[in-house]
């Protein structure tokens, strides 16, 4: 028990810069391995969570943009959400990591500034910027289809009692938008966490073999020859990171219909098999 601590003193941070630089050698227990992959889930938890508030955002506008009627904002909307979703996200891993190399080492000047590109080029910075734009494209689809959703009665009830423009957003379409969208956009931030472990098998390199959860994983599969026990452990982790996530999001998703019905707060994990 003792050694188990010493392990876990040792690496529990280990992925993100604090601990032992060497990774073990030899005598692969399981709590180096429980360690070591949790610690690698870090990453996972970074790159999930910044993509998943920066995407809600971009996703947000680019739905507003889909439903506006002057082609100009429409069109480039439409063609950014079906690039994104059409093509598979390995694949944008793999183009936006050779388009960053081909980059400028000493930077982009713009306006004067010289704007850094280096950092594009590390997972950190280039992976996360891809699963923005993928999420994005996706939420936005979602967020489209709920926007069409809103009642009209309610819109025209916005107007009655005079509000309109940005009031009318606000306080009617925007929630009302959200309240729909929400048990899918639940199964979108699913998806985008599971979908993180991409990152290492695309070509951003871990720096320093700091690696996320199935980079740990796959070290030990090759040092014991045997995958049956790093993997599970990983499935595990996510296991329970999805639990974390359909608890936080049902949480926000009574918020959102708090003036509803019990039965109508409750969120249903449908997986999504087939993307």
């Amino acid at each position: 028990m003792t050694e188990c601590w010493e392990t876990i003193s040792a690496y529990a941070f280990r992925s993100i810069g604090f601990g032992e630089r060497l990774l073990p050698r030899e005598d692969f227990t399981l709590c180096q391995q429980f360690t070591l992959i949790g610690s690698g889930l870090l990453w996972n938890i970074y790159f999930g969570a910044i993509a998943l508030a920066a995407g809600f955002f971009l996703a947000t506008a680019v739905a507003l943009g889909k439903a506006a009627r002057n082609p100009l904002i429409r069109k480039p909307c439409e063609w950014f959400v079906f690039v994104f979703r059409g093509s598979p996200l390995f694949i944008q891993f793999f183009f936006a990591y050779q388009l960053f190399v081909l980059l400028p080492r000493e930077g982009i000047e713009i306006f004067g500034l010289t704007a850094e590109t280096r950092w594009l080029t590390r997972a950190w910075a280039g992976a996360l910027f891809v699963l923005f734009l993928n999420t994005a494209a996706y939420s936005a689809e979602i967020f489209y289809g709920a926007l069409g959703s809103v009642p009209k009665g309610d819109l025209e009830a916005a107007e009655a009692y005079g509000l309109t423009g940005w009031q009318k957003f606000r306080r009617i379409t925007w929630p009302t938008m959200l309240r729909l969208a929400w048990p899918a956009y639940t199964n979108e931030a699913i998806f985008l966490f599971h979908a993180t472990t991409l990152v290492f098998f695309s070509g951003f390199p871990a720096w320093q073999q700091r690696g996320d959860a199935l980079y740990y994983a796959n070290y030990f599969a090759d040092k014991t020859f045997n995958p049956f026990v790093p993997y599970p452990i990983v499935a595990g982790y996510f296991i329970l990171l999805t639990l974390s996530v359909i608890g936080l999001f049902s949480l926000i998703n009574r918020r959102l219909n708090r003036h509803l019905p019990s039965e109508a707060k409750r969120i249903r994990y449908r997986p999504q098999l087939i993307r």
